[in-house]
């Protein structure tokens, strides 16, 4: 079983669109060699997302009130808090190691099996992270921008990462792993966990109103949410201007220019110029 990945990212994407529109951002670069297999594979996720996925997700948000779904999403972000603690202690990170591993044990315990989270009370914070943040760590190279069937967004450094983190570090796929059940029944836990990410994005779609292309929205957002990850929210300068395409901040209007020119041009079906 394949979860839709994409549900789950779509709030982070979101936020990180409003987050860095109000400051000096990445501008969205050109590269993107596998634009028509990724667009239909894009075509494909919103269809399976608007034909199955979200109409689960608005009968749960239906059958539940507000803070139903806050201890809910609370139990399954406890659950997966071994990915982080596993991946810092791999990137040699033991502080932030330490801080997850505080936070599963009090909220495993004084939080009720993580229903609730008297470690954010006590001001013990810890920063999601995963095995494509763990292979940037160590040089491996992102690859190119990839959208996939039902994963949504990723990168060829991401989609080789996501089987380390879901077989090896979360314990919903060691549940599924370890029973068998009429119909698959021992996936539930994790479509659970899945609806719940993709309730908690319903709130966040009338952002996207507006939005010119929303292909190119997410593979920007995909890539700036990445950067900040993997930097745990402070890339240095050269690292922004890499995303940019550029070797200074200078020459910002001429790219965003190069880039209204990229996807106009795609539009009326032409080659794009070489710069």
């Amino acid at each position: 079983m394949m979860p839709h990945l994409l549900a789950g990212r779509l709030p982070a994407l979101i936020a990180v669109f409003v987050l860095l529109a109000g400051c000096a951002t990445p501008l969205p670069r050109t590269d993107d060699p596998h634009e028509a297999f990724n667009r239909k594979m894009y075509a494909f996720n919103q269809f399976a997302d608007r034909v199955a996925i979200r109409p689960v997700a608005v009968g749960y948000r239906k059958v539940t009130n507000e803070t139903t779904r806050r201890l809910i999403s609370n139990f399954f972000a406890n659950i997966e808090s071994p990915i982080t603690i596993a991946n810092d202690i791999l990137q040699a990170n033991p502080k932030e190691a330490f801080k997850a591993t505080s936070r599963l044990v009090i909220n495993s315990t004084v939080g009720v099996l993580g229903f609730f989270d008297p470690a954010s009370e006590m001001n013990i914070t810890a920063s999601e992270t995963d095995f494509g943040v763990t292979l940037a760590k160590w040089g491996v190279p992102e690859g190119p921008y990839l959208v996939l069937p039902l994963l949504g967004p990723t990168d060829a450094r991401d989609a080789s990462a996501f089987p380390v983190d879901r077989f090896l570090f979360d314990p919903l796929s060691w549940y599924a792993q370890s029973h068998s059940f009429n119909f698959h029944a021992e996936y539930l836990p994790t479509v659970a966990h899945l609806v719940t990410i993709r309730s908690s994005a319903i709130d966040a779609e009338s952002l996207l109103e507006g939005v010119y292309d929303p292909y190119v929205f997410y593979r920007d957002a995909f890539r700036q949410r990445r950067m900040y990850k993997i930097y745990r929210g402070e890339p240095p300068m050269e690292v922004i201007q890499a995303l940019q395409g550029v070797g200074d901040v200078e020459d910002a209007d001429k790219l965003l220019e190069e880039q209204e020119q990229v996807e106009k041009q795609r539009k009326d079906g032409a080659t794009p110029e070489k710069h």
